[in-house]
C-alpha cells in the first residue's frame, strides 16, 4: 500500500518502475548491422572481464527507430577506474557524476557506471540542481536515474536482448516524449532536461506527455542557474538536430527562449527577418540529413543577425559612420550573448567577421571586390548576402553580381568591375541585371552540390543552398 502511495506520488503513472520487460531479436526488431563494431568492442571487452556491459540511452532508441546511431553510450558496473584499466585509450573525465571516455582512432564512446537512485547527500544548489553525484548502483536503478523512457533501455549485442524497465518500447511506439519520476522534482534536479524535451519532441516528431509538459512553463527560470557552458552545448545539439526551426518554435511555445535568445520573438514576428532564419535553419536541416558538416558561427551569425541589423542602424542614426557602427552593433549583440550563451571565442570571431564582410560586398569598384574575394571568410560572408537578398533584406541584384564575379574568370570580373562604375550605377546596387555569358571553365566546381538558378531568385538561391556550409572556412 505504502509503495503504491509513494509511486502515485512520485507520478509513475500507473507503470511499475522495476518491472523489467526483456524482448528478443524478434520482439524489438534490431538491425545488428547498424551497430558500431567499437561499440561491440567495448561491450565485449567488459563482458569478458567479468562486468555487465550494455549500449543504452538514445543509441538504443535510435536503433529501435530503424536509424543508425550518431554515437553510441555505454553502461555497465564496472567502475571508472575498473573501465579504465581494460582500455589503452581511456581517458576519466566529470564532476557531476565521472564517466570514461574511451577512443579508438577519431572514434569516441563514452562509458557510465550504473548510477544509483539514492542522491539525497549529493551536494545541490540552492534551487535543488545536484552539483556532484558519483553514487553507483544496479542496471534497475541506473534506469530509473535516467530522463525519459524511450531513453531507459538497455542493449546486450552478445545476445540481441533489449531491456526495458519503464515501458520505453510502448511509448516509442505510440510516439510519445514521458519523463521518469515525478516531472518537477527531474527538472529542478537538472534544469537542462526541460531543452531536452523540446529537442527530442521536434527531432523525433513525438509529442509530449501532459504531465511532462506542464511544468515547463513554471519552472523555465531555472534555466538560467545552469551553467552557461551547458546551456550552450545543448543549444548547439538543438539547433544541429536536424529539426533547428521545429525546435526553435517549441522553444518559444514552451516558453523556454527567454534568456537564451530573448528577441526571437521578435525576429520570428517579422517577416523579413523570418524568412531569413527560415531560410538558414532549412538549409542547415538540410545539410544535416545528407550527411555533411555545418558551421555554428554561421548558425549564430545567423540568428542574431537582425538584432545586429536593427542596432546598426540605431547607431547610423545617431550619426556613426558605417563600419564604425556595426562593429558597435556587433559588440553589443556578442557582449550580450557571450554571457547567456557561453559562446565559445571561435565561433564569435566567425559571427563578427561574417557580419563585417556585409558592408564591403556593396563596394563593387576598383580593387575593393578581388581583395574581398581573398578574405579567408569570404564563402561565409558571400553566403550570408544572398541570404540577405532571398530573405528580401537587400536588393537581389547584389548577389547575382556577385554570384557572376565569383564564379567569374578574369575577363569577365573586370567587365562586371566596369558595369559597376558607369554612372548611375550606384554603389548599393541599382544596376539594370546584364545578361550573363556562357560559363567558362571551373565555374561549377566554386558553386557546390545542389545549387541552381531555377525559381526566381538567381544567385540568391545558392545562399539557401550552401548557408549552413558557410562557416567551413571558405572551402566549399
Amino acid at each position: 500500500m505504502i509503495k503504491k502511495l509513494i509511486r502515485k506520488i512520485l507520478g509513475k503513472g500507473g507503470r511499475d518502475a522495476n518491472k523489467l520487460v526483456v524482448l528478443g531479436p524478434e520482439a524489438h526488431g534490431i538491425d545488428p548491422r547498424l551497430l558500431s563494431n567499437n561499440a561491440v568492442r567495448v561491450t565485449s571487452t567488459l563482458q569478458e572481464a567479468g562486468y555487465e556491459a550494455f549500449v543504452v540511452g538514445g543509441a538504443v532508441r535510435d536503433l529501435l527507430l530503424g536509424v543508425k546511431p550518431k554515437d553510441f553510450d555505454i553502461a555497465t558496473n564496472a567502475t571508472p577506474e575498473q573501465v579504465k584499466r581494460l582500455f589503452r585509450r581511456a581517458f576519466i573525465i566529470g564532476k557531476r557524476f565521472q564517466i570514461v571516455h574511451v577512443m579508438f582512432g577519431q572514434d569516441l564512446l563514452e562509458v557510465t557506471t550504473f548510477r544509483g537512485t539514492t542522491s539525497d547527500n549529493a551536494p545541490k544548489d540552492e534551487h535543488g540542481r545536484v552539483l556532484r553525484d558519483n553514487t553507483f548502483g544496479t542496471q534497475a536503478e541506473d534506469a530509473e536515474r535516467r530522463d525519459f523512457t524511450i531513453n531507459a533501455m538497455y542493449y546486450n549485442p552478445a545476445n540481441q536482448q533489449v531491456l526495458d524497465y519503464h515501458g520505453g518500447i510502448e511509448d516509442i511506439r505510440a510516439k510519445t516524449l514521458r519523463i521518469i519520476g515525478q516531472p518537477e522534482a527531474r527538472y529542478r534536479e537538472d534544469p537542462v532536461r526541460m531543452l531536452r524535451v523540446v529537442r527530442f519532441a521536434a527531432k523525433l516528431g513525438f509529442g509530449i506527455e501532459q504531465e511532462t509538459a506542464a511544468p515547463i512553463k513554471v519552472m523555465a527560470p531555472l534555466i538560467n542557474n545552469v551553467p552557461a557552458a551547458r546551456v550552450f552545448d545543448e543549444m548547439l545539439k538543438l539547433l544541429m538536430s536536424g529539426q533547428a526551426l521545429a525546435c526553435l518554435q517549441q522553444l518559444r511555445k514552451e516558453g523556454l527562449h527567454h534568456g537564451l535568445l530573448p528577441l526571437l520573438d521578435v525576429v520570428l514576428e517579422q517577416p523579413l527577418g523570418f524568412k531569413f532564419v527560415t531560410l538558414a535553419l532549412d538549409s542547415t536541416d538540410a545539410r544535416i540529413h545528407a550527411g555533411k558538416t555545418v558551421s555554428p558561427g554561421f548558425l549564430f551569425a545567423s540568428l542574431l543577425w537582425h538584432q545586429v541589423l536593427e542596432k546598426w542602424n540605431a547607431y547610423r542614426a545617431a550619426g556613426e559612420q558605417t563600419i564604425p557602427a556595426l562593429h558597435l552593433a556587433a559588440d553589443d549583440v556578442l557582449d550580450s550573448q557571450t554571457e547567456k550563451l557561453a559562446l565559445q571565442r571561435k565561433i564569435g570571431s566567425d559571427m563578427r567577421d561574417i557580419w563585417a564582410m556585409q558592408p564591403r560586398f556593396e563596394r563593387r569598384q576598383g580593387k575593393s571586390p578581388f581583395k574581398l574575394l581573398e578574405h579567408q571568410r569570404f564563402r561565409a560572408g558571400y553566403d550570408f548576402l544572398l541570404l540577405r537578398c532571398a530573405s528580401g533584406e537587400i536588393d537581389a541584384e547584389i548577389g547575382d553580381w556577385w554570384t557572376a564575379f565569383y564564379e567569374g574568370d578574369d575577363i569577365t570580373r573586370e567587365e562586371l568591375i566596369s558595369s559597376a562604375s558607369q554612372p548611375g550605377r550606384g554603389e548599393a546596387g541599382g544596376a539594370a541585371k546584364r545578361k550573363r555569358g556562357p560559363r567558362r571553365g571551373g565555374r561549377s566546381r566554386n558553386r557546390g552540390e545542389g545549387a541552381s538558378d531555377e525559381g526566381g531568385e538567381g544567385g540568391a538561391q545558392v545562399g539557401a543552398d550552401h548557408a549552413g556550409h558557410a562557416g567551413d572556412g571558405g572551402a566549399d
